[in-house]
Parts: structure tokens; C-alpha cells; sequence
């Protein structure tokens, strides 16, 4: 029975340890960090986009000032020389006006491809992740149940290997396994507990040599249940 007890903490512990589910929780916390920084992302883009879309209209109303006051100009429309001439400077500072304001636009779209660039980069890397994820998922979930079959396998003969032990041996041995690491029954081969690895003295070996085989001996060192073999040397 404890060999049966610890294959199956040992499947367990396989269960528990599987690179897969370390990379796993390694890899979403990173995609939280990642969703953080694409959200960023993404509202820089929108508000550069919003930014943009005025910077363009701003340069079009001024434009079209521009063209206006130029078709009246050359239609004739404006007779007093004081008239034309305050056209005419009016039309410089609109020109001014036009290039600074095309400047401004340029500044925009500049850092809107570049905020357009560093979304487009988070999104392939949150992209890889996933794909990253799902295959981690996938393995992850193949080996779990391979090893929750061996599992099974182990426990169903458990049921069989307990029968007919009494209940207080049951118990006792419960107790030891909970208090010693696993490890409530040990085999004594070539005088030694294979529990604590301790070789007995000579004294203890023959009183358990000289105890009824179905006596419960135990260590007295670590106090576990000694399981005498064919390999005890007594």
C-alpha cells in the first residue's frame, strides 16, 4: 500500500509540476501587461487620430479663407486701394498661418504612424502569445490526463491492497504518512529503515527478528512502520 501511496503522490506531484503550467502562469502575467499596454496604445491612437482630423480641418478652413479672399481679388471685387492692400497682407498672414498650421499637421501624422507602429507591434505580440498559450493549453492538458489515468490506475488498486489490514493499522499508518512526508511505512532492507536510512543496531534487529511476522514493528528512530523483506538481513 505505500508503494501504490507513493507512486500516486508522485503522479501528483508530476500534476502540480509540469513546466507547461509554470510557463503558463509566467506567460499570462504577461499578457495582462500586455493587454495594459494595449489599451494605452489603442487611446493614443484614437485621440492622435481626433487630433489629426482637426489639425486637417483647421489647414482646410484656413485654405479655403485663402481662395476666397484670392477669387474676390481676382474678379475685381475689391476697388479701394486701402481695400487691396489690407487683401493683400491679410493673404500673407493666411499663408503664414497656412504653413504653421500644415506644420502642426505633420507633427500629428508623424506621431500617429508612430503610435500606429507601436500598436501594430503590441498586437502581433499579443497575437504570438496567444498562439503561444493555446499550444502550452493544449500540451498541458494532454499530459494532465495521461497522468490522471496512471492516477486512476493506482488508485483503484489501493482499495484491493487495503483490504483486510485492521483499521487501527489503517489509521495508524494514515496518521505516520500525513507526519512523515508521505511516508508511514517503510521496508527494512539490509538493516536499514528506508525511511530515516538509519541502519539499526544490533539489538533491535534481533528483537525484531525474534517478533511475530504479523507484530507492527516500528523504527525507533523515525517511528515508522518497518516492513521486514526478504533483503531485512536479520
Amino acid at each position: 500500500m505505500q508503494e501504490l501511496d507513493a507512486r500516486a503522490d508522485q503522479l501528483r506531484h508530476q500534476r502540480r509540476s509540469l513546466p507547461e503550467i509554470a510557463e503558463i502562469a509566467g506567460l499570462e502575467a504577461q499578457r495582462r501587461t500586455l493587454a495594459d499596454q494595449l489599451r494605452d496604445a489603442k487611446i493614443l491612437v484614437d485621440d492622435l487620430a481626433v487630433e489629426q482630423r482637426k489639425a486637417d480641418a483647421d489647414v482646410e478652413q484656413v485654405k479655403a479663407r485663402r481662395t476666397r479672399d484670392r477669387e474676390r481679388m481676382d474678379a475685381g471685387l475689391i476697388s479701394n486701394p486701402k481695400d487691396l492692400e489690407r487683401m493683400q497682407h491679410e493673404l500673407e498672414s493666411l499663408e503664414r498661418r497656412i504653413t504653421t498650421l500644415e506644420d502642426e499637421e505633420l507633427e500629428v501624422m508623424e506621431r500617429l504612424e508612430d503610435a500606429q507602429r507601436t500598436l501594430d507591434q503590441l498586437q502581433a505580440e499579443s497575437a504570438h502569445l496567444e498562439e503561444r498559450l493555446a499550444t502550452l493549453a493544449e500540451e498541458r492538458d494532454r499530459k494532465l490526463a495521461h497522468l490522471d489515468t496512471k492516477l486512476a490506475d493506482v488508485e483503484s488498486e489501493r482499495g484491493p491492497a487495503a483490504e483486510g489490514l485492521p483499521a487501527d493499522l489503517r489509521a495508524l499508518y494514515d496518521r505516520l504518512r500525513e507526519q512523515k512526508g508521505g511516508v508511514g511505512a517503510a521496508a527494512l532492507r539490509a538493516r536499514r529503515c528506508s525511511g530515516c536510512q538509519l541502519t539499526l543496531d544490533a539489538a533491535e534487529l534481533a528483537t525484531i527478528k525474534a517478533s511475530p511476522g504479523d507484530e507492527v514493528i516500528r523504527c525507533e528512530e523515525c517511528q515508522r512502520i518497518l516492513v521486514r523483506t526478504p533483503e531485512s538481513g536479520l
